[in-house]
């Protein structure tokens, strides 16, 4: 039985456009840009400030532990030093749905949200940050119900107690609404405007700061702490950051219908009736354990995170499967992307650009680096930044023309950097921050070197130098939950630390792990 069900890309971008009220006649008049907010904070812009960055993290409590929440407790000494927060997607577990935003968002980050002294009474859709927080959408703040489960649903219990299992799934009634419940908690929802003259006075009134691409969303902490767009952009010391939703331009190439596709494809099939059975004997044996006993908790914890990567991997076949002619792919955003970047180095005063989304073109996360998902974010990202060097490249003087891009969907901390892919996302530093408070994933036991094949080649692309996810087995059996303080430095130049905050669950206690900081340059490591 699915559990998750991933709506179409050309659903998702509509819907999602329907909400914004994409290019909407009162939005050109005021020469707004839909894509772009200016954060107000009444702070001097300067070259040297601090951000958080937190990834996948939203679960609800573990049985006798809350990872999330000890993640959130570590990020709130360093807030009086940094000026905002990157969220990598993945806020709700498992659908996204608007059911879980209480106890797997708002509970957590109380101290971040107005009103966060009473979060009971603070409902998902009228969320305000008291301190900046900007996300992108997961793949799970997609994901709905299947149709049957949605059918039961409305006439039994939570799918969750359907189940014949004890496993402590984030699964109740109805799934995310193919994205309606993250972009009522996090966008500004237009499409909730109806009466006459509402629309208008509300972008006159939020919609105020004046820039080089027409007006646009002014971000205020503790008044109006809305996105404008489910991607977007935004620059603050002469940083320009980039937020993607990469859950539209992840779907694989298609399987060719002859030859060595009719065999591929019959494999693909294949394994996913063995992940449907390995998911059924997971359930089946979670029936047999007694929650309230220490171990068999934790056996139940594992089990969970088996069940979540499972589904996880069938979700990436069933893309492979369905994908064909018709597939959309978000090429308006890609293109978006590409301008942005080639105008991004033609301002003279802009030093940096850091991009940020969910997807990880590199990892060495188990369970991702030879997904389809993965393969195809890095082709069509690699696209994106060779078309910005063939315009740019006499610009750069040898700099990448990124210098750090953030990611998640990898249940871990990860820093990698690429060497010559042949391609213009060389020399990159790849930061995934995923681990922040569900299931951890192990490193792949092929090690940290990622090689590609093109052919009969076998080539280095990229090379792991952290990695910080689950380890150890039995008794000894580790779970480092973790989250990032950046801070940026320099001049023309900019540096940036990296200072991993980590809190380790072990022996069914909690251990605050010291993590070396370590400073990415434009100089390559290798």
């Amino acid at each position: 039985m699915k559990l998750v069900y991933d709506p179409a890309t050309a659903k998702k971008i509509s819907k999602m456009q329907q909400r914004v009220k994409w290019q909407d006649p009162l939005i050109l008049q005021r020469g707004i840009d839909q894509t772009r907010l200016v954060l107000a904070n009444n702070q001097p812009d300067n070259p040297e400030f601090s951000f958080l960055v937190v990834g996948d993290s939203g679960t609800g409590s573990h049985r006798g532990h809350h990872p999330q929440r000890r993640v959130a407790e570590q990020i709130l000494p360093h807030r009086p030093e940094c000026s905002f927060i990157l969220h990598t997607g993945d806020v709700i577990y498992l659908v996204g749905s608007s059911e879980y935003y209480q106890q797997n968002f708002i509970r957590p980050y109380r101290e971040f949200l107005v009103g966060g002294e009473h979060p009971e009474k603070i409902a998902y859709d009228q969320m305000v940050f008291n301190f900046p927080v900007f996300p992108v959408p997961g793949n799970h703040d997609y994901y709905d119900l299947p149709p049957i489960l949605s059918l039961l649903s409305l006439t039994t219990l939570p799918i969750r107690r359907l189940l014949p299992s004890q496993l402590a799934l984030d699964v109740g009634l109805h799934g995310s609404g193919k994205g309606r419940a993250y972009a009522k908690a996090f966008l500004d929802y237009l499409q909730a405007f109806q009466v006459p003259g509402q629309l208008g006075k509300h972008l006159d009134n939020y919609y105020t700061a004046q820039t080089d691409t027409g007006r646009c969303l002014n971000y205020q902490a503790g008044r109006f702490t809305r996105l404008p767009n489910r991607y977007y952009t935004f620059c603050y010391g002469g940083i320009d950051f980039f937020a993607l939703d990469s859950n539209t331009f992840n779907e694989p190439a298609a399987i060719p219908e002859t030859g060595a596709g009719i065999e591929q494809r019959r494999l693909l099939e294949k394994r996913r009736q063995d992940f449907e059975h390995e998911k059924l004997q997971i359930m089946e044996t979670s029936a047999k354990l007694n929650p309230e006993h220490p171990s068999a908790a934790e056996k139940l914890d594992d089990l969970q995170g088996q069940i979540s990567q499972i589904e996880e991997l069938i979700v990436d076949i069933d893309k492979q499967l369905n994908t064909d002619k018709t597939t959309v792919t978000d090429i308006e955003q890609l293109e978006w992307l590409k301008k942005r970047l080639i105008k991004s180095w033609n301002t003279a005063d802009i030093r940096g650009r850091v991009l940020y989304f969910h997807h990880p073109p590199y990892v060495t996360e188990a369970t991702k680096w030879q997904q389809a998902q993965t393969l195809a974010i890095r082709h069509r990202l690699r696209g994106v930044l060779d078309a910005v060097a063939a315009q740019v490249g006499y610009l750069t003087q040898g700099r990448p023309l990124v210098d750090l891009v953030l990611n998640g969907h990898a249940h871990c901390l990860e820093h990698l950097q690429t060497l010559d892919t042949g391609h213009a996302d060389a020399n990159i530093h790849w930061v995934v921050c995923g681990g922040s408070g569900y299931s951890l994933r192990r490193q792949r036991t092929e090690g940290p070197d990622l090689r590609e094949t093109v052919g009969d080649t076998s080539k280095l692309v990229a090379r792991s130098h952290l990695f910080i996810g689950r380890h150890g087995y039995g008794s000894q059996k580790r779970r480092p939950y973790s989250s990032l303080r950046i801070d940026v430095t320099g001049d023309e130049h900019p540096q940036f630390i990296l200072r991993p905050l980590v809190a380790e669950w072990h022996q069914r206690q909690w251990h605050n792990s010291e993590i070396k900081s370590f400073t990415l340059g434009n100089t390559p490591l290798f």
